[in-house]
């Protein structure tokens, strides 16, 4: 049997900016007031009278070649061999914060709570329960899509084969597997 490679599809055509992804992410880690596991980033574009906002959802990319796992000098960081969800474990944890700084995404934190590093894990534990992760289940306009990509049957593996996606800092050659339909690139760079 093949191993799954879970994979994160987000269309930007149907993102409406509304945070549910991030509000279900910190319903679900019960995530401190002012950390983030998951969040909508937004610009404003154009020019007045024509002016529009830009969103994009941003969740661990769950690299396949992910930087986080070789700086680690714990090993708390890695990556499961049966489905490539990066992990981190809190047992192991110290704290360093070299994961972070090795994170071309910025997509870590430092819990308050345990002075650990903590980020998407693609909700792993509804994951192994067959679930899928609650930002996916709690976006009102379907944008997101989880799935295996070695599934030639799953939604994912169709909707990547078939739409011109994009990943975030491609050239930075870590192979994201999150990907996005319609990214405006301006959005990617600001701060």
């Amino acid at each position: 049997m093949a191993k799954k490679r879970y994979a994160m599809m987000i269309d930007l055509r149907r993102c409406i900016g509304c945070q549910t992804c991030s509000v279900a992410c910190k319903a679900e880690y019960e995530v401190p007031l002012g950390c983030w596991r998951t969040w909508v980033k937004q610009i404003e574009k154009g020019r007045y009278p024509y002016v529009r906002k830009a969103f994009l959802p941003i969740v661990c990319n769950q690299c396949e070649r992910a930087i986080c796992t070789t700086v680690c000098p714990v090993k708390a960081t890695y990556k499961r061999p049966e489905d490539g969800i990066v992990m981190i474990n809190p047992h192991r944890c110290i704290g360093c914060r070299y994961c972070m700084a090795a994170c071309p995404y910025n997509v870590r934190f430092v819990s308050p709570r345990y002075n650990i590093v903590e980020k998407c894990d693609f909700c792993q534990k509804r994951v192994d329960q067959g679930r899928i992760p609650a930002c996916v289940e709690a976006c009102p306009t379907q944008a997101m899509v989880f799935g295996d990509l070695n599934d030639p049957n799953a939604e994912i593996t169709r909707l990547v084969s078939t739409s011109p996606v994009q990943v975030i800092k491609p050239e930075m050659g870590t192979y994201p597997q999150t990907f996005y339909i319609d990214m405006d690139v301006d959005i990617v760079g600001a701060k």
